[in-house]
């Protein structure tokens, strides 16, 4: 089966439910039933090359004994169904016992279940939805980016998903990151907000180029770390990293800003760090607090620069994605967060990435800021990539390819500048001029255009979410403003 026509099976199937609500909660139940599905099929590897190997889910609720259909009119349906995964499979799956010692391969099943739910209510629809999902024989898929084409295909046919968008960075970003980066084997990557792990699934592909032996498989799949704080991209990512033959992955569920910088030690750095942090989420108020007081923000995105800072290794490499405010803030955390970034790292690269590179689900622009800890900054070249000829801008419809990237390789090692009709497209920036603009970093910036024009309901959303993120912002700064006001009184 076409991997679209597997979607649309499945779209068309969940809207007869009055159960699902949008497209968000039809996303997250195919989620969990793809996941069992490929846990399955993984389980009958690891019982087949290890004989000692016990699966940490009962007998009957694992998914050949109830989601196959042998066609013996024995597949439970209908209210059957409904009793069974409601009452006896999630309650079951969200408290399967697992303690330290637990082999992470099979302690992954209650992590992925426990912030999960069923949401169908028509147990005839949900036996239409298994059959479709277990028709998939994920092993047979000559590319193993299988399980990531089909999350691309629902993101890009849902109109309403524009939340799921925070999950997931387009896998040209993702591929171009880990090139100019260059893993080795040996090396530990981190993503510490890893969503659908795009990024390790990238670097993974790169490091398997590397692979020669048993052991060195082994290595690769010991050096890949990630943190996801919601549900949803971590049921997703953990199936994705399963599908890549990662049989004990260490992602880990939950909030990576939740713990005090300072408590880092050696054992807690990475080699390579590769990021796309969300911006103007949510956090709780107590957050801030594990950052120094000149770096604390309201803004996620700033917390988590502070602490790829203190979880990247001396000599590490570090290529992290971030919105324009990032470059143009001059007060507050974020001078501070830029000032302590080239005091204690070179960043050597800023690749400025045209309008559009997330369309629809953000309008803001975005960079990828590339620097390691060899050393403070001595100089940073910017580098603006222009849409191809004839766009504006990339959309939905027109997305960024890894073809798009390729002036970017070509001009990585020249360094040489580049003036646009007589406009910085690439230059070299001292320190000492970086410090005397006050680390505004919003330079070699493109001529402003009218960007194309999106649909109402993607401007809306687009505007809604940044109006949001804008008051959070605000919320943000009246807040510490009345703090010290508090205290000078």
């Amino acid at each position: 089966m076409e991997i679209s026509n597997f979607v649309k099976n499945i779209r068309n199937i969940m809207r007869g439910d009055a159960g699902i609500n949008g497209d968000a909660q039809r996303i997250e139940q195919m989620a969990w039933m793809l996941f069992l599905k490929i846990y399955d099929q993984k389980e009958a590897q690891w019982e087949f090359t290890d004989s000692s190997y016990r699966s940490i889910i009962p007998e009957e609720l694992r998914w050949r004994s109830w989601a196959v259909d042998k066609m013996d009119g024995k597949a439970p349906t209908g209210e059957s169904l409904l009793d069974f995964v409601n009452n006896r499979l999630f309650p079951t799956l969200k408290k399967l016992p697992v303690d330290e010692n637990t082999e992470t391969r099979r302690a992954i099943v209650r992590a992925v279940f426990e912030g999960e739910n069923n949401y169908m209510k028509d147990g005839t629809l949900l036996r239409q939805v298994v059959n479709v999902i277990d028709s998939i024989d994920f092993g047979d898929f000559a590319d193993r980016h299988a399980f990531g084409e089909i999350y691309e295909t629902i993101l890009k046919g849902l109109q309403s998903a524009g939340s799921s968008g925070e999950f997931y960075t387009p896998r040209a970003v993702t591929d171009f990151m880990v090139l100019m980066v260059k893993p080795k084997l040996g090396e530990k990557m981190a993503d510490f907000a890893a969503g659908t792990c795009g990024f390790i699934v990238s670097t993974l592909k790169e490091l398997e180029k590397q692979v020669k032996t048993v052991e060195d498989r082994k290595t690769l799949n010991a050096s890949l770390f990630g943190i996801e704080k919601k549900p949803l991209p971590y049921l997703l990512g953990i199936t994705n990293l399963l599908l890549h033959d990662i049989d004990n992955p260490m992602l880990l569920h939950g909030n990576s800003l939740e713990q005090d910088v300072h408590s880092y030690t050696e054992k807690d750095r990475f080699h390579i760090i590769l990021m796309n942090p969300p911006y103007g989420g949510d956090e709780k108020e107590n957050v801030t607090m594990n950052f120094p007081a000149d770096l604390r923000s309201s803004e996620t995105a700033d917390l988590f620069m502070s602490v790829i800072l203190y979880r990247l290794k001396k000599n590490g490499r570090a290529a992290v994605v971030l919105p324009d405010g990032f470059l143009f803030g001059t007060d507050g955390a974020k001078r501070a967060i830029k000032e302590k970034l080239m005091k204690e790292c070179n960043l050597h690269t800023i690749i400025r990435l045209p309008p559009g590179v997330f369309a629809p689900y953000t309008l803001i622009t975005t960079n990828i800021l590339f620097f390691d800890k060899t050393g403070p900054t001595e100089s940073t070249w910017i580098y603006r990539m222009d849409p191809p000829e004839g766009m504006k801008n990339f959309t939905k419809s027109k997305q960024m390819g890894a073809e798009h990237f390729q002036p970017v390789i070509d001009w990585w090692n020249k360094r040489e500048p580049i003036q646009v009709d007589g406009v910085d497209k690439a230059k070299k920036f001292t320190i000492d001029e970086i410090k005397a603009g006050n680390y505004n970093l919003d330079l070699c910036k493109a001529k402003t255009e009218q960007m194309e024009l999106l649909s109402v309901e993607e401007l809306i959303a687009g505007y809604e979410k940044e109006r949001k993120r804008m008051d959070k912002a605000i919320d943000g700064v009246l807040a510490e403003l009345n703090g010290i006001i508090k205290k000078g009184c």
